[in-house]
């Protein structure tokens, strides 16, 4: 017997929903890559300089999983949500990272011209000219980042239709002219939509606890009704099939 709608509902509201791990919803949900492969792609940069900053680390999940046993000698993590920073202070600190707690605003705690390298993965807010900054000359700044109107199938169905400036919001023609203007040279630029799906709505609601700016003031009381439409929406024609955007940004500070 498939499990009921108050099943689903308790169990995705008990969950932590710390760090950024993703892994609660294995065989739940599935989102397609990107085809560059980022985490690979930063083990290699991070293999390759002697300090780094990432940026907005999260849980340290994707930072830990890319150093490996061959981080650079200098390496720290900023991250502003309490959970996280404790998360990501376990995880990375027998790495050799420092994890600084710090608000996503600038200024960064740094120095100028402290890194080698800075980089973040689908980072909330980007202050370009505190990158530029805290970068050396001839370092770059590499990023994966969340494109426009991403997952919104799913925003939509809670929200409405949203206006056009809100659908183009994080466009990487727009992170390039940023970049630009902060003093860095853009140097590769990528970007891709990918599939995403809902298999329950136990799904839909983990990831919108975990992802709160999505549909912001998400309560499960507060939408319930829509909850349970969507629910019966999935046993009938299966899985809500939503699309992500992501974008692939380095940039190099001249030397």
């Amino acid at each position: 017997m498939a499990p009921t709608f108050d099943h689903l509902v308790s169990e995705a509201e008990s969950v932590s929903v710390e760090g950024w791990d993703f892994s609660w919803l294995d065989g739940r949900a599935s989102e397609q890559r990107p085809s560059w492969g980022y985490q690979k792609m930063l083990g290699a940069k991070l293999a390759a300089v002697r300090s780094a900053l990432d940026v907005q680390t999260g849980g340290g999940e994707v930072l830990a999983g890319a150093v490996g046993a061959g981080g650079p000698p200098l390496l720290a993590a900023t991250e502003s949500w309490p959970p996280n920073v404790d998360k990501a202070t376990r995880l990375l600190h027998p790495l050799g990272a420092v994890v600084v707690a710090t608000p996503d605003e600038p200024p960064l705690p740094f120095g100028d011209e402290a890194f080698d390298l800075v980089t973040s993965r689908h980072p909330v807010t980007i202050w370009w000219e505190e990158i530029a900054r805290v970068l050396r000359p001839g370092g770059t700044y590499f990023s994966q980042q969340v494109g426009p109107a991403s997952v919104f199938e799913l925003v939509e169905y809670f929200l409405g239709p949203q206006p056009e400036e809100v659908r183009r919001a994080r466009h990487p023609d727009d992170a390039v002219a940023d970049a630009r203007k902060a003093g860095l040279e853009v140097v590769d630029l990528r970007s891709e939509r990918l599939r995403t799906e809902f298999h329950d709505i136990g799904a839909v609601i983990y990831f919108l606890r975990k992802v709160i700016w999505m549909v912001p003031g998400f309560t499960v009381a507060g939408h319930r009704d829509r909850l349970r439409e969507l629910h019966e929406r999935i046993e009938s024609e299966g899985p809500f099939v939503a699309h992500t955007a992501r974008f692939l940004i380095e940039a190099r500070k001249p030397g």
